[in-house]
């Protein structure tokens, strides 16, 4: 579990994040929505510790996370899976060298026992038979693949997912979307993801954080949110259901 409690950030004297509260919960897929703008990728860069928050705690389990040494926060790290917006795959690196890449930082496994790891995960996304290729030879869907078998490489009890759907088309996107949910559940790891994808939402939005200028308006899950009395969040969801009825085919 990932509790925040209380936690403000501010840039140049403009507060971001205003007091937000929430607990992200193992085994289920955590959604953060939001209009762009809102605070919701400051949110999970906070978490993460990409940034140092000015108030509040985050509490990986019971270990206050963001009053740790840096040094002491490795340990954390190395439980933390990432799959960034864009994949975010080492263009001069094959396949098997991205996703060998958190092993080679974080562990002192042999290499016999990295490449059993390489191909359990690569197994595990459907990536059959693509070690050597480069990013540049795969597809966009492959490429999301690849770069969840790196971010599961270490058996993370943690997985952080920052759009994982941009720039796919909807029925990768579901496909994308599916794996996301079955891995979190099979592990049983606090998967916390940052979308605003209206199909991600319906579909495994098991638990919803809704972010509106830097607050947390709304929490629920994907069975309450269309019945919700939060006008923000009403006003996103019918600006995003619009957006795809408009979308040209």
């Amino acid at each position: 579990m990932i509790r925040l409690k209380n936690i403000s950030k501010s840039f140049g004297g403009k507060e971001i994040l205003k007091s937000i509260s929430v607990d992200f919960m193992p085994g289920k897929t955590n959604l953060i929505i939001g209009q762009s703008g809102s605070g919701k990728t400051v949110l999970l860069k906070s978490i993460v510790g990409l940034h140092e928050i000015d108030e509040g705690e985050i509490w990986f389990e019971d270990t206050l996370f963001n009053r740790l040494a840096f040094k002491d926060k490795k340990k954390i790290r190395s439980e933390m899976g990432m799959l960034f917006q864009g994949s975010a795959l080492f263009d001069s690196l094959t396949v098997e060298q991205n996703v060998r890449f958190p092993l080679d930082m974080f562990t002192d496994k042999s290499m016999e026992e990295k490449t059993d790891r390489i191909n359990f995960c690569l197994n595990r996304v459907n990536i059959i038979n693509a070690n050597t290729l480069f990013p540049a030879e795969l597809s966009g869907g492959m490429k999301k693949r690849v770069a969840i078998a790196r971010a599961i490489a270490l058996n993370p009890k943690y997985l952080f997912c920052d759009e994982p759907n941009s720039g796919l088309d909807p029925v990768t996107a579901i496909l994308i979307d599916e794996l996301i949910k079955e891995i979190t559940e099979e592990y049983s790891m606090t998967t916390i993801v940052n979308t605003h994808d209206m199909n991600s939402v319906m579909e495994i939005g098991e638990k919803i954080v809704f972010i509106s200028e830097g607050e947390k308006c709304w929490e629920g899950n994907n069975s309450e949110i269309l019945s919700a009395s939060c006008k923000p969040l009403n006003d996103f969801v019918f600006a995003n259901s619009l957006a795809k009825k408009l979308k040209p085919s």
